[in-house]
């Protein structure tokens, strides 16, 4: 079923033109002779779109907005008038119409602005449900904290989240859920009704990580979009932006990040334009930030810029009550997402994920949780569907060991050279697979033993 639509007109000849019309475009019609009538179906049916004549017996489409709007603030209402009465429709406009035509009209001018009035509303309930979700995502156990610690840490995000310009700094290892601690302070500010938008400013160079950040206008620079490009600040505008690892940021781009910080203002690549940046910024690092100015990798100005409230997160071997807290949380998801039916761990599956270091924290336990509801069967998970555990750690330890620079120093020539006269000592002299032993083409092989002088 398309969209519902409510004309209320008391010119028959009108109202059944666009009955067909609009049927004939695939929306649902339903019409009312009088504004009285056009309430009660209102009430009744939960229309989509009205289309409202201004002048109308018994109450007047300007009562019958009233009602609508009290009723319902954002449905679109469409007000429908006589030459003559545009005044009247700007005011009718005033009162919440979403626009209004001149009879008479052409169709297709009619059928343009539903199309456009029913798009901003279908965009507005849209967002509507992504805010419940995001409101639901919490209220469901979005943070998991059974132990002391980390309701310290939920205590804490809440107290300061209210306050929607204080900066915040979020400390903890991989995985222990800085930016999902960052969504939930976003999700209880008064910014909470705009974006929260994240950045990893590890995961860029520097000149696309200020492009990603500031964004760019057309022809700033070589390669750059015709039509340029919205950055994050822009985007996260009256809202939330999360720097996620923000240790990584390169010393030229620190220095912007703090001017943004202090002046609340940005310039976009390639602009002359100040631009105002009304965000909330949150942070994120698992580095030491504090040892990272000592050693000059980070400015301190940046750093007690952004240290204005400071929350660790600690991990989960600091936890572990957290551990049989967060397992049946996951399983209850996965049980759900694969159709299956886990129940329990056994008490050998407790001791066990009690016992790891889960040095991966929440997200390792999660993919844990994960692998195991899809691959094993039954409503208990064992001991045995844990063995996989550790495994990655084990076969890390047995990598070979880092090469040892000695203090003296070396020659890198002479140490490629070595290799290449070993690979091919080692393939008897065939270059094809000495090459393939080295990870090189046979071509790169043969310029490298020429330039080195190999027989």
């Amino acid at each position: 079923m398309g969209f519902r639509v409510l004309i209320i007109d008391d010119e028959p000849t009108l109202r059944e033109s666009l009955e067909i019309a609009l049927r004939g475009s695939g929306y649902e019609v339903l019409s009312a002779r009088t504004g009285e009538e056009g309430v009660v179906l209102f009430t009744q049916k939960n229309p989509d779109l009205i289309l409202l004549d201004h002048w109308l017996p018994g109450i007047s489409g300007d009562q019958v907005l009233r009602k609508i709007k009290e009723a319902e603030p954002e449905v679109p209402v469409i007000v429908m008038t006589a030459q003559g009465s545009v005044d009247l429709a700007v005011q009718s406009m005033k009162m919440g119409a979403f626009d209004f035509l001149v009879k008479p009209f052409e169709l297709d001018q009619l059928e343009a602005l539903i199309e456009k009035a029913l798009e901003r509303s279908r965009l507005k309930k849209e967002l509507e449900w992504l805010r419940s979700q995001y409101q639901e995502k919490f209220r469901s156990g979005g943070i998991i904290g059974a132990s002391p610690k980390m309701r310290e840490v939920v205590r804490l995000a809440e107290k300061l989240a209210p306050s929607s310009e204080t900066t915040v700094l979020i400390e903890g290892e991989t995985g222990t859920g800085k930016e999902l601690l960052a969504e939930y302070i976003h999700s209880l500010s008064p910014r909470s009704s705009f974006p929260f938008v994240p950045l990893n400013c590890g995961a860029f160079p520097q000149e696309l990580l200020e492009s990603e950040l500031f964004g760019y206008e057309k022809g700033a620079f070589t390669g750059a979009s015709e039509k340029g490009k919205m950055g994050k600040i822009e985007s996260a505008q009256k809202g939330t932006l999360f720097l996620d690892e923000v240790g990584e940021l390169p010393p030229p781009s620190q220095v912007k990040v703090l001017r943004v910080l202090e002046e609340k203002e940005y310039f976009k690549l390639g602009s002359v334009e100040k631009k105002k940046a009304d965000v909330r910024f949150v942070a994120a690092t698992n580095k030491d930030l504090e040892e990272e100015v000592k050693k000059g990798k980070f400015r301190d100005d940046l750093f007690f810029r952004l240290n204005v409230v400071r929350i660790r997160i600690p991990p989960l071997r600091e936890r572990k009550e957290d551990i049989l807290a967060l397992f049946p949380f996951f399983m209850a998801r996965f049980n759900e997402q694969f159709q299956k039916g886990f129940l329990r761990l056994s008490p050998e599956a407790e001791r066990r994920i009690q016992a790891y270091s889960w040095p991966g924290n929440v997200r390792e336990l999660r993919n844990a949780v994960e692998r195991i509801v899809l691959l094993e069967k039954g409503d208990t998970i064992q001991e045995k569907h844990l063995a996989f555990l550790g495994v990655e750690e084990e076969k890390r330890s047995q990598l070979p060991p880092r090469p040892v620079i000695p203090i003296q120093g070396i020659i890198l020539d002479e140490v490629m050279k070595e290799y290449i006269v070993e690979a091919l000592r080692m393939k008897k002299g065939n270059q094809l697979q000495a090459a393939k032993l080295l990870g090189i083409t046979r071509s790169a092989l043969l310029y490298r033993m020429k330039k080195f002088g190999i027989e």
